[in-house]
């Protein structure tokens, strides 16, 4: 028999990081190359933050937003750093969530829980508001109408609904429901588009260039500068798409690493690019309330419509883009939440002929759709922000506690200037979280509390870690250790009933800090034992 737990060790339970490089243990299909990987983060981040967040943000820095993405680019660059290495050394779906479950415990891995849903759920209505407005200024270019402001605009807006926004959600979900691969190749190509529709943008932009445009370069000061950076924040979430992919990416030691750091070169690159183009081509007054707004400053400096209906269907194309990867992102990391029991089961089902969570997907969707057709965008970014920012703060705590855990793991990636630069990016997320609203602090510590009171009378009951200790397949008997491999098998024999138990002998690898013991001698073995589910 199992001792009972202590309410501790309930709390801060660890999961044994998974020693097979990831290849393993997932019936999830394996179809997601470095290229691609890396496009998902591209994907997932162009377009949140350049297509339509400079009417949001500009009004509040100024043409200083230029620093706002440049700080916000330089936290997320840090985080991605940390990332990174977790990814290289627990290649699993899940991202943050399932980092910070092996690393900081269950009561913490389920707060980090709380942000990823904020984060993706809230984000993913965001990017789909920010579409609606350029289905519309595309309408009108090349039909001559658009829709009413009763169906393109939430309720707060004067507005019944965002019909385009819910429309975009369902096409996102049937493209996921058919499966992975094709998700990822529509990406790939939507993500090319984009590039080439920004590109010919700042092309077409440095024609219109006016250096007074930036004479009152910071009118709301340093402040004014770290607020934008809060609301800009939001557009580095496709950053942490690539760390969902875990289960489905090929090599995921190796490739998960090489893709965060690519990806985030690629958008914080273009992110300025833009920014200053369309800063030097517009003065600051005119960014305010300004719908699809690459698309009017085209059009004011060529004075025809061509330019901005292009970047128009550009963004429409890259927008939806975003929308897929995001949404993808939020299923993945319920999937690893109902794998550990931290969700319900429906989430983890895998449908046997697409290989994708069919019903997860379907729920999130309708759930997003809901968010994204009767909330205004503002509000939508600083939820995505706070939930971005608290979950990149996990992350680098995570890489400190895992290098002090297991520094004999193997990591493909470490972070360069250990520990600087995990140190760095705690201290710039909470700056930013600082100059957020008070009501998005609220919301948020509101939002965690919700999901840490589900876990107290459902997770913590339902956990998979904490019934492989309840049948006595593993022991805890230290603040953290497990013997290498023993959860594995115990998961294995949890899901099938079958399970050859060696014995263990004092030369046994340990690993992790909360040590579990395989029970040895006579009634070990789980004939003897008998199941205790």
């Amino acid at each position: 028999m199992s001792t009972p737990q202590t309410l501790r060790q309930q709390l801060f339970r660890v999961k044994p990081v998974p020693r097979d490089g990831g290849e393993s243990g997932s019936p999830l299909k394996r179809s997601i190359g470095l290229f691609q990987l890396t496009l998902i983060g591209v994907g997932g981040t162009i377009g949140t933050g350049i297509f339509f967040i400079l009417s949001e943000a500009v009004p509040i820095a100024g043409p200083a937003v230029i620093w706002s993405f440049i700080i916000a680019a330089t936290v997320a660059g840090l985080s991605a750093l940390c990332y990174a290495e977790l990814a290289s050394s627990v290649p699993v779906s899940g991202s943050s969530y399932s980092y910070a479950y092996s690393t900081l415990g269950e009561l913490p891995a389920m707060g980090v829980a709380a942000c990823l849903l904020l984060e993706y759920g809230v984000s993913t209505a965001a990017v789909a508001v920010g579409w609606s407005q350029y289905v519309n200024q595309l309408m009108g270019n090349l039909f001559g109408f658009q829709l009413p402001v009763a169906l393109s605009a939430a309720p707060e807006e004067g507005g019944i609904i965002n019909l385009p926004a819910v429309i975009l959600i369902a096409m996102c979900a049937f493209l996921l429901v058919r499966g992975t691969s094709h998700s990822v190749v529509a990406n790939t190509i939507m993500v090319l588009i984009k590039i080439a529709v920004l590109l010919f943008f700042v092309a077409v932009g440095i024609t219109g260039w006016n250096t007074n445009n930036f004479a009152d370069f910071a009118p709301f000061g340093f402040s004014g500068v770290m607020t934008g950076a809060g609301l800009i924040f939001f557009s580095f979430v496709g950053l942490d798409a690539v760390a969902t992919a875990g289960d489905e990416a090929k090599n995921p030691r190796r490739n998960l690493p090489i893709a965060l750091v690519a990806a985030l070169v690629v958008v914080t690159t273009m992110y300025v690019l833009v920014a200053v183009a369309a800063l030097g081509a517009q003065p600051t007054a005119e960014f305010d309330g300004q719908s699809a707004g690459l698309s009017q400053i085209l059009e004011n400096i060529i004075g025809a419509s061509w330019p901005g209906t292009l970047v128009a269907a550009g963004a429409v194309i890259s927008i939806f883009s975003v929308t897929l990867v995001v949404l993808y992102g939020q299923t993945r990391i319920l999937f690893a939440m109902s794998r550990d029991g931290m969700a319900p089961k429906i989430f983890q089902k895998v449908n046997p002929r697409t290989m994708t969570p069919v019903a997860n997907t379907v729920i999130v969707s309708v759930i997003v759709a809901i968010l994204a057709g009767v909330l205004p965008i503002n509000f939508l970014a600083e939820m995505t922000s706070i939930g971005t920012l608290a979950a990149f703060t996990v992350v680098s705590v995570a890489v400190m506690v895992l290098r002090k855990r297991e520094p004999d793991l193997e990591r493909k990636f470490r972070v360069p200037l250990y520990p600087v630069i995990p140190i760095l990016s705690i201290i710039g997320c909470l700056w930013i979280i600082k100059d957020l609203r008070p009501i998005t602090i609220f919301v948020f510590l509101g939002w965690t509390l919700v999901v840490l009171v589900w876990w107290w009378f459902t997770g913590r009951k339902n956990s998979v870690l904490g019934e492989q200790l309840k049948t006595g397949l593993i022991r805890l008997v230290g603040p953290g250790r497990y013997r290498d491999g023993d959860a594995e098998r115990a998961a294995a024999h949890i899901e099938t009933g079958t399970l050859d138990i060696p014995d263990v002998t004092a030369g046994d690898p340990v690993v992790g800090e909360d040590t579990v013991e395989r029970s040895g001698g006579p009634g070990s073995s789980p004939a003897d034992r008998g199941d205790e589910r």
